[in-house]
Parts: C-alpha cells; sequence; structure tokens
C-alpha cells in the first residue's frame, strides 16, 4: 500500500478513503477528525466529529451547541478504528487540546501534525514526537528568517515598557484561542501579578481555560472601568481591536502585538504596532527542521505556509518531499472580535 492510497488530497482538504473521514477539511464533511479549534482548521457544519474533549469545547464556545450533527471525544494516545484505518491522537503544544493525528493502514503509519510548536507552553500538553513513514507538517513559518528566541524576553521587554510608562495603558494584541492565555501565563510567570484586563472577545475562551486548571490570575474585564482606571493596566485583546474605535477608552495607549509575524518589521508598522513582541504558537524554521528529521519519516508533505522553502531543505537532506497546496488554512482568524469592537462584548 502507498502513502497516497491511505491519505489523498481531495477539494475538501485531506481525505482517508480507507478510513471513511478527512482530517481538518475546508468544507463540511460526513466525518471529520480535527486537530485543534482555530477556525482555519476546524469548521461547522459536520456530520460528525472526532477531536479532543478540549477541542470539542471549545468548538461549542465558538460556534454553538450544534455546531456538528454528532461529536466523539478521544483521549491523547487513545486509538480507535474507523473502517479500514487505525487513528490515535498525540500533543501537537500548538493550543489547548491540539493534537497530531497518526493514521496507520496496511502497514504504514503516517502523522498529519496539524499546526504545532515544540517549545514549552504552560497552557497546554507538549508538544510529542510521533515517528512515522509520512509526516505531514504545516509550514506557517518555514522560512530561515524565522527564529522566534526566547518568550520570556518579548515579556521582559513588555513588563520595561509598563514599568516605563505608569500613565500609559498596554494593549496587547494577541489570538483570543491560545495565544492570550498564553501571555496571560508568561506574564504571570515573569511575577506580573496585577490584574490582567480582558477584551470581550476574549473571556469565553480565557474562563475555559482556567476551568481545565490553568492558573492565570486575577482577570478583570475591560466593559465599566473608567478611563482613568485603566492607567497603567494592561488588557489582553484581539489584534483587530488595536485600530478599533474600542481602543478609545485607554489613555494613550500603548499598542503590542503577540506574533510569530512581528519579525517582520515592516509588518508591525503597517499594523501600527509600536511595541512588536515575537510570540509564536508555530514553530519556527529550526523547530520545524528538527521535527521533520526527528520523526523519521522518509517522506514529508507540506502543507500551509511557507511550502516551497521547507521542501526545497527537504530535498537537500535526501527526503521526497512535496507540498500539498492546500486552499484554506492560514493564519487563525477572529470571527467573534469585529462585531463587539464597542462594548467589548
Amino acid at each position: 500500500m502507498r502513502p497516497e492510497d491511505i491519505l489523498a488530497l481531495t477539494p475538501a482538504g485531506i481525505s482517508c478513503k480507507c478510513g471513511g473521514f478527512h482530517i481538518d477539511p475546508t468544507r463540511p464533511v460526513a466525518r471529520a477528525l480535527i486537530t485543534h479549534a482555530h477556525s482555519d482548521h476546524a469548521r461547522a457544519g459536520h456530520g460528525a466529529v472526532l477531536a479532543t474533549q478540549e477541542t470539542l469545547d471549545l468548538m461549542r464556545l465558538r460556534y454553538g451547541e450544534n455546531f456538528a450533527g454528532a461529536t466523539q471525544a478521544i483521549r491523547y494516545g487513545e486509538s480507535l478504528t474507523l473502517d479500514g484505518a487505525t487513528v490515535t491522537f498525540h500533543p501537537a503544544g500548538h493550543v489547548l487540546g491540539s493534537a497530531q493525528i497518526a493514521v496507520e493502514a496496511g502497514g504504514l503509519r503516517i502523522v498529519a501534525s496539524g499546526d504545532y510548536k515544540d517549545i514549552a507552553d504552560p497552557t497546554c500538553a507538549p508538544f510529542e514526537l510521533v515517528r512515522c513513514d509520512v509526516f505531514i507538517t504545516e509550514a506557517t513559518f518555514a522560512l530561515p528568517v524565522f527564529r522566534h528566541g526566547d518568550p520570556g524576553g518579548e515579556i521582559a521587554k513588555l513588563l520595561r515598557s509598563v514599568a516605563l510608562f505608569p500613565e500609559r495603558a498596554h494593549l496587547v494584541g494577541a489570538y483570543s484561542l491560545g495565544k492570550a492565555q498564553r501571555v496571560i501565563a508568561l506574564l504571570r510567570a515573569a511575577g506580573y501579578a496585577s490584574p490582567i484586563y480582558l477584551h470581550g472577545a476574549m473571556e469565553s475562551i480565557t474562563h475555559y481555560y482556567e476551568s481545565r486548571g490553568i492558573a492565570l490570575g486575577e482577570l478583570r474585564p475591560v466593559r465599566g472601568a473608567a478611563k482613568a482606571e485603566l492607567a497603567g493596566t494592561m488588557t489582553l485583546c484581539p489584534p483587530s481591536a488595536l485600530t478599533d474605535l474600542w481602543a478609545r477608552r485607554f489613555p494613550d495607549p500603548v499598542n503590542a502585538f503577540a506574533s510569530g509575524w512581528m519579525r517582520v518589521r515592516a509588518r508591525a508598522r503597517q499594523q501600527g504596532v509600536s511595541l512588536p513582541l515575537v510570540i509564536s504558537d508555530h514553530a519556527d524554521w529550526d523547530g520545524l527542521t528538527a521535527t521533520v528529521a526527528a520523526t523519521g519519516a522518509g517522506e514529508i508533505w507540506v502543507t500551509h505556509g511557507q511550502e516551497d522553502a521547507l521542501v526545497h531543505w527537504c530535498a537537500t537532506h535526501g527526503l521526497k518531499a512535496r507540498p500539498l497546496d492546500i486552499v484554506g488554512y492560514g493564519e487563525e482568524d477572529e470571527p467573534d472580535a469585529a462585531a463587539n469592537d464597542e462594548t467589548g462584548e
């Protein structure tokens, strides 16, 4: 059996014909296996969804109770036979509940990484290396320029700015699922004990993280806070809110943005960010190449990102590789932020 007989590319994304399912499909399908709850991977409208409990819970928060016809939770390390294939979910280290999906059939193992990072994150299970015959890897930051560095150093930069400008509010743009909670946890680990304010779009997901035992310290909603009260404070908000009318409630705000894309200074300037924080929930160039090599896979399929650069790197290291060119994956969007601009609800 060839890898292409197990997983193949279809208009809806990666499909397993022998197992009767798709992985992170880009359109509604009968049975979907979902790696994590970011909206470019987890869409509503599938007949049935198999995912970790956290991913299912987060999808309900984002899409409502009836986001799929049926759901089934699977634990990390648990194997399940679906028709002619066996699937196992392994931690991906991307966000809470994120998983790599190993598919085995005909004596071959293919691992679909979803999004992943290979560094410690106090808000989710750490990435687990799974040896395989074929590795399907993301390539969001697959260029040598993207080396994220120490997130602790970026948090220290933010805290220095807070100390330097005690009369100003600091707004930290971060994706509402995963990044925001990680930034809060990093701030707490660095000794920042003051209350942290939340944009309304951040509240439900952040409180869900707390319900799963992730300690984030004292959190307060922005709504109802007086402008003077917000001087010297820190607020987490969706990136889109940084340039919105909503931001006018803050005294002389300093705009920060936590993202791997902040390595590109021109991008920070274009988005009106004065304090770029290079903190990413995706593996950087070194993380991607190290992971690809460590899986032991002889064949690499590359998806969503800088595919050509990673395919070239694989070829120069004796690995068979090809891009999948799937349309529909990209940066995690913030579907719930734009409508909440003025109230932060």
